[in-house]
């Protein structure tokens, strides 16, 4: 079966890991932070802290922004539902802003209207980069930073991508960027994610919160008479640390970035060109030169997504569907939320079906999944 997507993992990716197994410290040394200051260096932002997964990241980012069981969260149902659970973990409530069907993204229009008449303020704003490409957040910052709210851009797909010529993670729209290295991402690092910040002080609350709550940095110690041992835990916090081996990972494969979403981006543009006469609407071409390309999602406007989903995954091609909207998880409905509640991230699910693209994938594969594709619609 042809996946929808697959890590690329070479002899100096295995030659860094095994370094660290062989050399180094594999956790706490120094591979992490090397890591951190690389991602720092490539996203331009100022400050970055990796942990052991994406998930991991939101919460803390939710934790660090101040989040607590008398506050509301709100981000997209087009999603997955880590973008929503993060704050749930928090006991914050959620709410849900429909997406743009064009953009498949947080609807600009739709968040201006929400915000004007809503009764209760977020205090965050998760915004999520589908599939790799950035949201318009100058808009976005504009309509927030006027009600204080922070605004946390959920980058899970589009470490790679561009916004206004700056690197996605730059954040310079936003308080924080959480990023994911699984293994189906820009880059992996096995599992392991990370957030890029330009405000100190949140680096030292999300540090805090990843790191059990402890902090031995002596300006922050309540007692500082103590000697080099002491530590305190000066808040409830978790075992979130990215260990040396997957950062060892990690730090190889960001060297390769750039030439994976170069891969992507060619690929991007050949089914672009290949699927054009077909009755399927396809992402917007505007888009190629600085999406990251995470996911390539097709919408199928005259056939039935599941009778056409089966027929591919019987013939090897192992698409996808991303995603189902979160509001109608059972979880969300016993909140209160129910179908109908966000019409075009419903819509959109109801047609959408991803195609495989990754770094590696050949021609030959590619070509067989638009014959297998248009020998289907057929």
């Amino acid at each position: 079966m042809l996946p929808y997507g697959r890590h690329a993992v070479d002899q100096d990716d295995i030659d860094a890991v095994v370094d660290v197994l062989q050399n180094q410290f594999l956790t706490q040394g120094s591979t992490v932070p090397a890591f951190e200051s690389a991602l720092c260096d490539y996203t331009q932002a100022a400050h970055t802290l990796a942990v052991n997964s994406g998930t991991s990241a939101l919460h803390v980012a939710c934790l660090a922004a101040g989040v607590g069981p008398s506050d509301l969260v709100w981000t997209v149902p087009n999603s997955f539902v880590a973008s929503a659970n993060c704050a749930r973990y928090c006991g914050a409530d959620v709410d849900f802003v429909d997406i743009d069907p064009l953009t498949r993204s947080i609807s600009i229009e739709g968040l201006k209207n929400k915000l004007a008449n809503c009764s209760k303020f977020p205090k965050v704003l998760i915004v999520v980069h589908f599939a790799g490409v950035s949201c318009d957040m100058q808009a976005i910052a504009a309509l927030t930073s006027r009600h204080n709210i922070t605004l946390i851009e959920d980058a899970a797909h589009a470490l790679g991508a561009t916004y206004q010529d700056k690197p996605v993670g730059s954040c310079q729209f936003s308080d924080m960027t959480v990023l994911s290295f699984h293994p189906v991402k820009s880059i992996t690092s096995a599992e392991g994610g990370a957030i890029t910040t330009n405000d100190k002080g949140l680096l030292e609350r999300l540090t805090l919160f990843a790191k059990h709550g402890i902090t031995r940095e002596p300006s922050s110690l309540e007692d500082k008479e103590q000697g080099a041992w002491y530590y305190e835990q000066q808040a409830l916090g978790y075992n979130y640390r990215m260990s040396d081996i997957h950062g060892a990972l990690g730090l190889s494969q960001l060297n390769k970035l750039d030439a994976f979403i170069q891969r992507r981006r060619e690929k991007a543009a050949f089914y672009l060109k290949a699927l054009r006469p077909l009755p399927i609407r396809l992402p917007s071409e505007e888009t190629l030169a600085t999406s990251a390309w995470h996911l390539f999602m097709i919408e199928l406007s005259t056939h039935d997504r599941k009778a056409v989903f089966d027929a591919l995954r019987s013939r090897g091609i192992g698409v996808n569907v991303h995603y189902i909207p979160i509001h109608i998880q059972p979880y969300y409905q016993k909140l209160g939320f129910q179908k109908g509640d966000f019409p075009y991230s419903e819509a959109f699910y109801k047609h959408a079906i991803t195609l495989p693209l990754f770094p590696t994938m050949t021609a030959s594969q590619q070509q067989h999944v638009i014959d297998t594709l248009i020998d289907v619609l057929q």
